[in-house]
């Protein structure tokens, strides 16, 4: 860094100081939520239903892995998995409530509270609840030793290379109040080689921890799915060529058609002009067969 031009850093002329400070300013659109520091910024308690799991989420791609296996649980026929789920609004700070905070203490989304037992207890990070409802219902995790450790592998996987995607080159390409050529060249060149990695283990399998559907499935496809369909971060589906990963493009529609997923993803949205058919809190199955419905109606 020493040897470095400060003419050719962005800004021109930046140099990083000696010690870090905190400048609310530099934080482009998110200025308003991200800070240095955790804990609550102020008491809210969080609203609790008649269900056995309350979520409280927002349906970023980490929010639908939940709501998704939700779903996928329901429509596999585990009733005891019927779940309140409650709208987070990142955008707006509730992370930081009391109420939260007390769930999570890192303040991210999705947070669970399992109600089913004599106790209720809580489950934070997205994994942590995939693989603790898989368990707990006995559903889309195997229970053979080599199954099982290749399906966590591939959760472990998406975990570790999903902030490349998102908030490296999604946030560089599409969110930043300006463009880095350096920033958004390593995470596009990053995400291309994630992208062939699924095109190369799809080619070979039906899923992507093989023959069987698995939260495996559930924790990549919200992410990389949503951005080979075209779906996020503006046009980067094209930006990135994704019509060449034609096996991640068959797996992309293919889980895309799945009733869980069709239903789980529209949960925790808010509806928007463009998007109509979002449902901001689910409380039963005809909450979000009344969204689905009208979806269909002719406008």
């Amino acid at each position: 860094m020493a040897d470095s031009d400060p003419a050719n850093n962005q800004p021109p002329g930046y140099v990083p100081p000696r010690v870090w400070e905190w400048n609310p300013g530099n934080g482009g659109q998110f200025a308003n939520i991200n800070r240095p520091v955790s804990g609550a910024t102020h008491d809210k308690e969080l609203p609790v239903g008649d269900h056995p799991f309350q979520l409280y989420s927002l349906g970023t791609p980490n929010g639908q892995k939940a709501s998704i296996l939700f779903e996928e649980l329901l429509a596999a026929g585990h009733s005891g998995a019927e779940y309140d789920a409650w709208l987070i609004n990142i955008g707006e700070g509730d992370q930081f409530g009391s109420g939260f905070v007390d769930i999570n203490p890192n303040s991210k989304i999705p947070a669970l509270v399992d109600r089913s037992g004599a106790e209720p207890f809580n489950i934070f990070e997205s994994g942590a609840i995939l693989v603790h409802l898989a368990e707990k219902f006995g559903a889309f995790l195997p229970t053979d030793p080599e199954k099982r450790a290749t399906v966590m592998s591939w959760l472990m996987w998406q975990m570790g290379a999903g902030p490349f995607l998102g908030g490296g080159f999604g946030h560089f390409y599409h969110y930043a109040p300006f463009k880095i050529e350096y920033a958004i060249d390593r995470y596009a060149m990053e995400v291309k080689r994630q992208f062939h990695v699924l095109d190369t283990q799809l080619g070979k399998h039906e899923y992507i921890a093989g023959d069987e559907f698995t939260i495996a499935d559930i924790a990549i496809w919200p992410w990389y799915g949503t951005v080979a369909r075209g779906d996020a971060y503006g046009d980067a589906a094209r930006f990135l060529s994704a019509h060449e990963y034609k096996n991640l493009l068959r797996w992309t529609e293919q889980v895309g058609a799945r009733e869980g997923v069709r239903r789980g993803r529209i949960v925790n949205r808010n509806p928007t002009d463009e998007n109509p058919a979002l449902l901001p809190e689910r409380h039963s199955a005809a909450d979000i067969d009344a969204v689905l419905a009208k979806a269909k109606q002719p406008a």
